[in-house]
């Protein structure tokens, strides 16, 4: 029997956003509740160069983490606030909970420097072919045949 498959668009406007600069770039996988927390952006600077940009206001320096392992990129932002203080807010509109970001990086993808300015966290990004894997071009000779 032929089963009709149905599916899901928000799953391919998801895989949308992985397909961003270098086909396969990112491909983002949530460990938090909300996935969407903190917002980011995925910039191409050029063919080689992108540049992922977190959303961070509110974290010091010191409570963010940005750390590669082997083919992911993850992103923590930690709140060493006391909870325990006694603030009355009106309106809260800032949040300041805890987060995991983890972005699964393409091959040949070397995460350089990392920078925050402005409540926006920078990582910059550069894809780095090895000599043996890029394209060459070999040189035809004539042979006479004396």
């Amino acid at each position: 029997m032929n089963a009709l498959t149905r599916f899901d668009t928000t799953a391919l406007q998801q895989l949308n956003k992985a397909l961003i600069g270098f086909d396969r770039l990112f491909t983002e996988r949530a460990y938090t509740t909300n996935p969407t927390y903190p917002p980011y952006n995925i910039i191409k600077k050029s063919e080689d160069n992108y540049e992922i940009e977190v959303a961070v206001a509110g974290f010091t320096l010191d409570e963010i983490d940005v750390e590669v392992n082997q083919n992911q990129l993850i992103i923590r932002g930690q709140s060493q606030r006391d909870s325990d203080t006694e603030v009355e807010y009106l309106h809260r509109g800032l949040a300041y909970r805890d987060f995991e970001k983890v972005l699964t990086l393409a091959e040949h993808m070397q995460v350089g420097a990392a920078s925050i300015k402005d409540g926006v966290l920078r990582v910059e990004i550069t894809r780095i072919v090895p000599e043996a894997l890029k394209p060459r071009k070999i040189n035809v000779i004539g042979i006479d045949k004396n």
